[in-house]
């Protein structure tokens, strides 16, 4: 694994790299790499068995610089910019939670230029009664020291191992804050609009992304209901069958190791493609 910074058109990006082979540009989640943890977790490590794995921060995150707007246009374009920096042209893509929704956004823009598309627990679409939780809501610790709603969101337990390991009661571990606080402000810029983090029109544009794809999700998502990954599942042409992920949250990725496993075997089958 490496870890550098990029700058380009002005900004500098923290991204991590692993493997060899064709390129894949994972997009993180608040439970993710860059999110929480320093380095990549043994999900990215399975995508980097027969793949480049490309990493980025989204813009201020870990430690990189912000952008001067936060639309879906902004993002997108900062990844297209990212992109051609690196020169690369056609890639696989995978996103989870708002990586996800950035991931979704840029298949249906540019469809030519994603080999294969894979989402876990990924935002970005509007669910008529099944609305995605109100992270920032859940981010104000109770009695002041107290994540375990903030817990729920991301994990099928609040009371995990692994839970309190990246979303521990009062201050942690003060780079890891650093990580959870870049992460929250980016997600308060790109998606603190009542109902959060999506976008009404992507439902409907889920048609011309047409690459193969493959849609986990949690069982016990408290984030994103799975109602949404039936809409993505069922919307994406490509798309396999629903995965669903038993006993895993929000952070399946992270929970499971059948996800692992499950992206490893799909990139596999479209390693020539």
């Amino acid at each position: 694994m490496s870890e550098r910074l990029i700058e380009f058109s002005g900004r500098i990006v923290n991204v991590i790299e692993e493997g060899e082979g064709a390129p894949l540009l994972y997009l993180h989640g608040f439970a993710d790499v860059h999110g929480v943890a320093a380095g990549l977790l043994t999900f990215h490590r399975a995508l980097a068995k027969n793949r480049r794995v490309i990493a980025p921060a989204h813009p201020g995150c870990n430690g990189g610089d912000e952008l001067d707007g936060y639309s879906v246009d902004d993002l997108i374009y900062h990844y297209l910019q990212f992109l051609d920096h690196l020169k690369i042209d056609r890639f696989d893509l995978v996103g989870h939670c708002v990586g996800g929704w950035i991931a979704a956004e840029f298949a249906v823009r540019h469809p030519d230029r994603v080999r294969s598309l894979g989402l876990v627990g990924a935002a970005g679409l509007f669910v008529p009664n099944e609305l995605i939780a109100d992270v920032f809501m859940h981010a104000q610790p109770e009695r002041g020291v107290d994540y375990k709603t903030l817990r729920r969101v991301f994990f099928a337990s609040s009371d995990s191992d692994l839970a309190q390991r990246y979303f521990p009661n009062g201050r942690g571990d003060l780079e890891e804050e650093a990580r959870r606080y870049g992460m929250l402000r980016f997600g308060s810029f790109f998606g603190f609009k009542p109902p959060y983090f999506y976008n009404r029109s992507l439902i409907d544009r889920l048609g011309r992304a047409n690459m193969p794809a493959l849609v986990a999700w949690g069982e016990h998502d408290g984030m994103t209901p799975i109602a949404h990954g039936n809409a993505y599942a069922t919307g994406l042409p490509g798309a396999a069958p629903l995965m669903v992920v038993r006993g895993a949250g929000h952070a399946a990725h992270m929970e499971s190791p059948d996800v692992a496993a499950a992206f490893e075997a799909f990139l596999s089958e479209n390693s020539k493609s």
